[in-house]
């Protein structure tokens, strides 16, 4: 499958001394925000390229279904891959070959059950020496250490604000990181207008319309996307705030020579 290559470019954005190349592995619908939102809003350069949107339920010879794919090799040149692929079969696979082809990290978005076991990601980010973090939504990303993830984190994850109040009213918003959906922009588009006793409810709810495509019906998901808008805008406004994931939000960091951990938070 061939790959599609652009740069994004964000007017408000200086440019880095080291533009980093980041791999998207689409599916279906998912992974099309993500490179609007790199496009609209990063300088950073971006490959992509595409599964089949229907896969098997179980893929009896991952190895071999990955080869008949056909995958672009530059997909493999990224400095940070990350994969839409929601399927406990494909998706070690994939990060497998990424680490025999040489790539230091990858996130997977969608939670650990749609990316395989924490046992067999361990094996895989030691034998290869790559960083491995699963996340159930991708707005709970931030700077960890790892080169590659941080200067992505830089730009794009877990939401911060800047904003602008007159008259007891939200009168501007700057988003210094935002979801990489592009939610924290729509946010803070319809923000602007709103009371400062609103805003911070609004900010989550707006988010929560964008429509945001985290898992709904429990906690974790659209919950925690909604609780970290809110909280994000809190905090732009001054106020001191105490937010815990629930569980099953908490970013997995699986690095080379340690077992695979959820980040307390």
């Amino acid at each position: 499958m061939h790959a599609s290559i652009f740069s994004g470019k964000d007017i408000n954005t200086l440019a880095d001394p080291f533009c980093m190349l980041v791999g998207v592995i689409k599916r279906g619908k998912y992974g099309e925000r993500l490179l609007e939102t790199i496009k609209d809003h990063t300088d950073f350069e971006v490959v992509s390229v595409d599964v089949p949107e229907i896969l098997p339920g179980f893929i009896e010879d991952p190895e071999e279904f990955v080869r008949e794919l056909n995958l672009d090799p530059q997909i493999f040149q990224a400095d940070l891959l990350i994969l839409y692929t929601f399927h406990p079969d494909l998706t070690p696979e994939i990060v497998r070959l990424a680490g025999k082809e040489g790539v230091k990290a990858v996130i997977i978005p969608g939670g650990i059950g749609r990316a395989g076991s924490i046992t067999e990601l361990e094996k895989i980010a030691e034998v290869h020496n790559i960083h491995i973090e699963v996340d159930e939504i991708c707005c709970t990303l931030e700077e960890c250490g790892v080169p590659a993830i941080d200067q992505f984190a830089k730009k794009l994850g877990k939401p911060e604000l800047e904003v602008q109040t007159k008259d007891g009213k939200i009168s501007g918003v700057r988003v210094l990181r935002g979801s990489p959906c592009g939610a924290t922009w729509h946010a803070a588009t319809d923000i602007v207008g709103k009371t400062v006793a609103e805003a911070p409810s609004l900010t989550g709810l707006f988010c929560q319309q964008y429509p945001c495509r985290a898992v709904r019906g429990g906690p974790g998901g659209i919950h925690t996307s909604g609780d970290l808008h809110k909280d994000a805008m809190e905090r732009a406004l001054g106020k001191v705030t105490r937010l815990v994931l629930p569980e099953q939000s908490k970013p997995i960091k699986i690095e080379p020579g340690k077992k695979g951990k959820k980040l307390e938070g």
